[in-house]
């Protein structure tokens, strides 16, 4: 089992190279991609099915034994990760293979995709801190060159703020992973939740916050997310997608990793994760409600739920994080999908403006069911996903006595409900009331290409699945957010003590 552990980091690797050589040959480069993802999916379930039989998974890279080598772990949660993310991967290449636009114009999209999945899943199976900044590096380096595919003027001035913004991150990053190994000696995720415990609980405060705001950066935390809703409406659909769905629960589950981990009992970095989580939720919705742009709408709905993730952090309970933990895969699934909606609306309507849009329940009624389930699920209504993990942390909030953020969340979900509201009847009941800006392309029975709208189908599908499977997989959460708050097996698997 050992020998699988590394794969969903070399596969895409591989397969990046290759894609370069086969670029000439464009139905063999799409080939390849998509079976290395298929092949990192199934690595995905099956590694996810023996970490929560067995335990954690260890490889010490060349031999080298912990805290020395390099230690690559898969335990519970970075196999829920690995198994989501691939699956998303998996099907918004499909679909932007269907797209007219990015994956067609450009030949090196498939490499960069590739390179994009490598760095994704390094981040979720690293077992060190400075390979943590590695991947995020590899992650963020192909992010930059498909966020500013097509070289229009708007993408790159977007892509700038997020290039500056990220870059400053990753400096602070470093910084951080600098003077933690001075004081301890280590960058190992195991060995420093042994060493971190020595300092002195000022420093290790100082440490936990520090960390904070390195990884909500990346997370889009406020008041750290003011690059998301500018940068990812600008990019192609495609690209948008794996933003949204993403690349800011790399920065949540780096924030889960390192606090539960490093710091778990940090009074001051769970006050501030709180505050944070619930400022989070009220200004990202109120963005969303102000604005007249379907993707700019979702793009803010990102911002504010990535507060109801962070605030089951911020509860340090096994009910706080199992919820949160939830959450995570419900958005991933639950975004992804919106934004493939987004792209088959753009793609019908030639606009992503409600303003010059509408009445494409008529036109595209397979587009309105695709958009109104994930949307209702989004806000949270019963019985869809979206409502399992809100429960949880109300219910964890109520628990643990926190009024102010159990309330911010309830008015969180309201809005959010008023959010897609909006949209649904703007771009699917409503006229147009400006004419279209761009190309309108011909509606068939699907709504758009098979190849679009089979993968938003597909991951529509997952999310009903999630919902009717919610009982199981709700207590995968909870079992893996006992491992997270009793890190002893954790430790015991790197270092073997």
């Amino acid at each position: 089992m050992t020998n699988l552990v590394a794969l969903p980091i070399v596969l895409p690797l591989f397969a990046a190279a290759f894609s370069v050589v086969l670029g000439r040959w464009r139905a063999m480069q799409r080939l390849l991609c998509i079976t290395t993802l298929t092949a990192t999916s199934v690595i995905s379930v099956v590694l996810l099915v023996e970490v929560d039989r067995h335990g954690p998974v260890v490889v010490n890279a060349g031999g080298w034994a912990a805290p020395v080598g390099i230690a690559l772990v898969v335990d519970r949660l970075s196999a829920i990760m690995l198994v989501v993310s691939s699956l998303m991967l998996l099907t918004v290449l499909v679909y932007a293979i269907g797209q007219p636009g990015a994956e067609r114009n450009h030949v090196g999209f498939q490499s960069v995709y590739m390179i994009l999945a490598a760095g994704v899943a390094g981040s979720f199976i690293t077992g060190d801190m400075f390979n943590l900044f590695v991947s995020f590096e590899v992650m963020l380096t192909a992010s930059y060159v498909l966020l500013t595919l097509g070289g229009k003027r708007e993408q790159v001035r977007s892509g700038m703020t997020y290039v500056v913004i990220s870059l400053l991150a990753s400096a602070l990053f470093i910084t951080a992973l600098a003077f933690l190994y001075s004081a301890t000696g280590t960058v190992n995720m195991a060995d420093l939740h042994l060493k971190i415990a020595e300092l002195p609980s000022g420093l290790r405060s100082t440490f936990a916050v520090l960390l904070v705001v390195v990884f909500g950066v990346k997370a889009g935390l406020f008041p750290l997310y003011s690059w998301l809703p500018d940068s990812y409406p600008s990019a192609p659909s495609p690209v948008t997608a794996v933003f949204a769905g993403l690349l800011t629960k790399v920065g949540v589950y780096a924030l889960i990793r390192s606090q539960t981990l490093l710091f778990p009992d940090d009074s001051r970095a769970a006050t501030v994760l709180l505050v944070g989580a619930a400022i989070t939720m009220v200004l990202g919705i109120l963005g969303a409600i102000a604005q007249d742009d379907v993707k700019r709408i979702l793009s803010f709905n990102i911002v504010s739920h990535i507060g109801f993730m962070v605030m089951g952090l911020g509860l340090f309970s096994v009910a706080g994080l199992a919820a949160a933990i939830f959450y995570a895969v419900h958005h991933i699934l639950a975004m992804t999908t919106l934004f493939l909606v987004g792209g088959l609306i753009e793609h019908v309507g030639g606009s992503s403006r409600m303003s010059q849009l509408g009445n494409m329940v008529r036109s595209a009624p397979v587009v309105a069911v695709l958009f109104l389930i994930p949307a209702l699920s989004l806000a949270g209504v019963p019985p869809l996903s979206g409502f399992v993990p809100k429960f949880g942390l109300i219910g964890a909030g109520f628990t643990d006595g926190q009024y102010v953020v159990v309330a911010a969340s309830l008015v969180a979900s309201l809005l959010t409900l008023y959010s897609v509201v909006k949209i649904w009847i703007g771009v699917f009941w409503s006229p147009a009331t400006e004419p279209t800006g761009g190309a309108v392309h011909a509606v068939g029975r699907l709504g758009g290409p098979l190849l679009m709208v089979l993968p938003t189908a597909a991951l529509f599908a997952l999310g009903l699945a999630v919902a009717g499977f919610a009982g199981p997989l709700y207590e995968l959460c909870e079992r893996t957010a006992g491992d997270l708050l009793d890190p002893r097996a954790y430790v015991e698997a790197v270092l073997g003590r």
